[in-house]
């Protein structure tokens, strides 16, 4: 039913980098026509020309269903300034554009627009993202359609306040790249007991892939998948002691990570 809506009246994508890509090929592997999607965008890559019936550069629809604005921050004002004359009050705009706050789209396109700010994250491009919303006012009735477009993609959570934004950033916006390093890491590691490179490599990444599916079960308590795996005195006990020291374990280094990365979340949006 809700397929029908954005069939009907269109989804607008401006900008299609890495994360629009991963959008288009999820909403079209769950049904949404590929004429329905009008992308606008300046230097459109072979993959988006090579996509039959999608509207690339044409005029939009007056009043789409949906307009995804998923453009660098520093572009925003041209972009808004262009759209303002597409958009109705039945129009959910929806930005991935980092750092960019809700009242400056509302400044755009005034406070009746329905308005939501979403920020997923890389593993969306193969299906297994989560992003998160963050609606506001007026948006409060157009979440559950926001939430089937990027389902298309992974999970979808909502959260209350648009400063928890910058946790979400922290944590899952820039999370993958912690775990492609500690994946780094650990083949490294392999390395230096004597495994050749790419053995270490393929062991990491299947250790590191498999623990990710065994975690993405509903109901999955880590703790109670680390005790299970954990005999006492044995191997897994003594690298997990090494990991979890007090003093210089990745407990605190993971607080400090989540942190930076917040924290530069926080200063970007100043700008």
């Amino acid at each position: 039913m809700m397929n029908k809506v954005f069939n009907e009246r269109g989804i607008v994508l401006v900008g299609c980098g890495f994360m629009g890509r991963a959008l288009l090929e999820g909403w079209i592997a769950n049904g949404i026509s590929p004429d329905a999607v009008y992308v606008q965008d300046p230097v459109p890559s072979d993959w988006l020309k090579s996509q039959p019936g999608l509207q690339i550069n044409q005029d939009v629809p007056v009043s789409p269903a949906v307009i995804i604005i998923a453009v660098k921050p520093q572009i925003l004002g041209d972009i808004l300034s262009v759209l303002k004359y597409t958009i109705s009050d039945e129009t959910i705009v929806i930005s991935i554009a980092a750092g960019a706050k809700v009242d400056l789209f509302e400044e755009a396109f005034g406070s009746r627009t329905a308005i939501i700010r979403a920020m997923p994250n890389l593993p969306a491009s193969v299906g297994a993202g989560v992003t998160a919303l963050y609606p506001n006012q007026t948006a409060s009735n157009s979440v559950e359609l926001a939430t089937e477009l990027f389902q298309a993609v992974g999970k979808v959570v909502q959260i209350g306040s648009e400063d928890m934004l910058h946790a979400v950033t922290g944590l899952s916006g820039s999370g993958p790249a912690y775990i492609f390093a500690v994946t780094e890491a650990m083949t490294e590691a392999g390395i230096k007991l004597g495994l050749p490179r790419e053995l270490a490599q393929t062991l990491a990444c299947s250790t590191i892939s498999g623990a990710g599916k065994m975690l993405d079960k509903d109901g999955v308590n880590p703790s109670a998948l680390r005790e299970a795996v954990t005999s006492k005195g044995g191997t897994t006990q003594a690298g997990l002691d090494a990991l979890t020291s007090e003093s210089n374990g990745i407990a605190p280094l993971i607080e400090r990570t989540i942190s930076a990365a917040h924290n530069r979340s926080v200063e970007l949006g100043k700008n």
